[in-house]
C-alpha cells in the first residue's frame, strides 16, 4: 500500500474505531454476573491471539531474532494494554455506566498530546489546535448534558475510579508504543503484546477463581467474550496500532474524543434511549473537530522504516 493510502486509510479508521470500542463499553456492563472481570478479560485476547496468530506467524518467525530481545517491552505493554486497560474497565463497569467509561476515556487525548509535545516534539498548528479545541467542547457538552451547570454536580464512583486507572495505563501505552522501536511491523507487534498480556492475566485470573469461586464458563459468557475479543480486542487494537504508525500518538489518541458520543449512539440502538439535543450539537463540534486536529496541510507522508514505523 502507498503511503497516501495508508495515509487515508488510518484517517478513515479514526472514524471506524471508537464504533468498535463501544462495543466494549456495552459488554462489560452485560457481563455482571456472568462472568467475572479478569475471566472476561482471559478469555477476550485468548480469542484474539488465537485469531492474530495464524496471520502474524510467518513474521514472527522470519523476525525471531531480532524481536526475541524485546520480551520486556512486550510484557510491559501487554501488562498495560490487556491487563488494565481490560479487567480494570470490566471491573469498574460494576459500579458506573458505559457512558462514563467513554467520557473517562475521553481525557486521554489530551494526555497523550500532553506527553507527545513533551518527548517527541510533536507540536500542532492552529488548525489541529482549534480542532482539539472544538473536540473537547463537545465531549464537555454530553458530560454537561447541555447545561454548565451540571459539570458541578458530576459524582463519581469506586468504578469511576478502576476506569480512571484504565485510562492512566492507555496513555502510558499510547506513549510506549511508540516510543519503544520494534523490529516487527503493528500486527505481529500487538500479537506477542497480547500474548504477553495473557502471561500477566493468567495467574490473576487464576487468583480470582480461587477468591470468588470457580467460574462456570457460560454459552453467554464466551459469546461475550467473542464479541470484545474480534470487536475491541482483535478490530480496534489493531487500527488503533496502524494509526499510531501513520499519524503519530497525539492525534491517533482524538479518536477517543468519540466515545461519548458513540456511547449515546449505542445507547440508542440497543436501548432505545433517544439522543437529546445536545449529543447532535456535541455531535456537529466533535466530528469536524477531529477532521481539523488530524490534518496535515502542506505535509508529505512521512516514509517509515520497516517494522519500527514512527514509534
Amino acid at each position: 500500500m502507498s503511503p497516501h493510502r495508508r495515509q487515508r486509510l488510518a484517517h478513515l479508521l479514526i472514524f471506524v474505531t471508537p464504533a468498535l470500542w463501544s462495543a466494549n463499553y456495552v459488554v462489560a456492563r452485560s457481563a455482571i454476573g456472568i462472568v467475572e472481570p479478569h475471566m472476561l478479560a482471559f478469555l477476550r485476547w485468548l480469542m484474539a491471539f488465537g485469531l492474530m496468530l495464524p496471520l502474524a506467524w510467518p513474521a514472527l518467525r522470519t523476525a525471531w531474532p531480532a524481536w526475541r530481545t524485546e520480551w520486556k517491552d512486550l510484557l510491559v505493554l501487554g501488562a498495560l494494554g490487556m491487563w488494565i486497560c481490560g479487567a480494570f474497565v470490566y471491573i469498574g463497569a460494576q459500579t458506573t455506566t458505559a457512558t462514563n467509561i467513554g467520557l473517562i476515556y475521553a481525557i486521554c487525548p489530551v494526555l497523550i498530546a500532553a506527553a507527545s509535545a513533551l518527548l517527541f516534539g510533536d507540536r500542532l498548528g492552529p488548525l489541529q489546535s482549534a480542532g482539539v479545541a472544538m473536540a473537547l467542547a463537545g465531549v464537555l457538552l454530553v458530560l454537561a448534558r447541555g447545561s454548565p451547570g451540571n459539570l458541578l454536580a458530576v459524582r463519581f464512583t469506586m468504578g469511576d475510579l478502576w476506569v480512571v486507572a484504565a485510562a492512566l495505563s492507555w496513555t502510558v501505552y499510547s506513549i510506549l508504543l511508540r516510543r519503544r522501536a520494534s523490529a516487527l511491523d503493528p500486527f505481529a507487534r500487538l500479537t506477542v503484546i497480547t500474548l504477553g498480556g495473557l502471561v500477566v492475566l493468567a495467574p490473576l485470573t487464576v487468583a480470582e477463581a480461587l477468591v470468588l469461586g470457580v467460574p462456570e464458563v457460560s454459552l453467554r459468557a464466551l459469546g461475550l467474550a467473542a464479541v470484545v475479543a474480534v470487536l475491541p480486542g482483535f478490530g480496534a487494537y489493531q487500527a488503533y496500532s496502524f494509526m499510531q504508525r501513520e499519524l503519530g500518538a497525539a492525534r491517533t489518541g482524538l479518536v477517543l474524543y468519540l466515545g461519548p458520543l458513540y456511547a449515546a449512539g449505542v445507547a440508542w440502538w440497543l436501548l432505545g434511549e433517544a439522543p437529546a439535543w445536545f449529543h447532535y450539537v456535541s455531535a456537529a463540534l466533535i466530528l469536524p473537530g477531529i477532521w481539523l486536529a488530524t490534518r496535515e496541510p502542506g505535509r508529505p507522508p512521512v516514509p517509515h522504516a520497516a517494522g519500527a514505523g514512527r514509534r
